[in-house]
């Protein structure tokens, strides 16, 4: 049976594989890689990077060009299956050509494979189609939205509080959902945060290239920093020609303790106490 194995592979800095991956890395046959384009060869570059620096046997590595989606349709999400079909049929062919039984192939999944990333249920569409034969693990990774809240030194969640993970598109149709305090937003090409300017109780810490040497990282108020992230998010996107940013909205809470109360974040004190 020819095995596959889904590998997460950070959010961008070589070093974010956990030690579970680099042993996943190193039993690998062959590299299935997806070609994006001219415009993103440094995604490419950082994957070779990743190959160069952490196996040690042979192996080969197989490229193909990734399916072009109609950004334009009116129907989002017959778009999206419909681009998820024809990725699913070069999958098929690639680990029915390139790969022989017994063999074991990978794909590197940037960030980790089972947050916002089609791989998954990509290879299980192929199952159920039952159009080539094979097995397949998931080795997690360390996703952006881990790696966003580390270099803002924040945690992702408060006491008590629930965290919701959600795209721009929603965000910016359905509004700061209820009873949410902590939002990660993510795939947001239109800066829905923007729509969150008039308040002045809400914070974002936004990043973009995360683990790269092109890492841009702001946080503040939303109504203070909303004009900065779109001015540095334009001029990024000008600048390299693609972008991956993510970023947490987090509500200030108001809450009383004894006689006093307090406003925003916690201390790193309050923190400490927590802990």
């Amino acid at each position: 049976m020819r095995e596959i194995l889904i590998i997460g592979i950070g959010a961008g800095d070589p070093d974010h594989l956990t030690g579970q991956a680099i042993e996943a890395l190193r039993r690998v046959d062959v590299f299935f890689l997806l070609d994006k384009g001219a415009v993103k060869q440094d995604l490419a570059a950082l994957r070779q990077e990743i190959l160069r620096r952490h196996t040690t046997g042979a192996y080969r590595a197989v490229e193909i060009a990734d399916p072009e989606r109609d950004r334009t349709a009116a129907d989002y999400r017959a778009a999206v299956e419909d681009w998820r079909r024809r990725r699913a049929d070069r999958f098929a062919e690639l680990i029915r050509d390139e790969l022989p039984d017994g063999g074991c192939g990978a794909f590197l999944v940037w960030g980790d494979p089972a947050l916002y990333d089609s791989t998954l249920a990509i290879l299980d569409d192929l199952r159920e189609r039952d159009v080539v034969e094979f097995d397949h693990q998931v080795i997690p990774g360390i996703s952006s939205v881990a790696a966003l809240t580390a270099r803002h030194r924040i945690a992702l969640n408060r006491i008590g509080r629930p965290v919701q993970i959600t795209t721009g598109r929603r965000l910016a149709d359905e509004g700061f959902p209820a009873g949410v305090d902590d939002l990660v937003v993510m795939l947001d090409a239109q800066c829905a945060f923007t729509l969150f300017t008039a308040a002045d109780s809400i914070d974002i810490y936004w990043g973009a290239y995360l683990g790269t040497g092109d890492e841009i990282l702001i946080a503040g108020p939303v109504h203070q920093v909303a004009d900065r992230i779109v001015t540095a998010r334009t001029e990024a996107r000008r600048r390299k020609g693609w972008i991956m940013d993510t970023y947490l909205l987090r509500r200030r809470l108001v809450q009383t303790t004894g006689q006093h109360q307090k406003t925003g974040q916690q201390t790193r004190d309050d923190r400490a106490d927590d802990d």
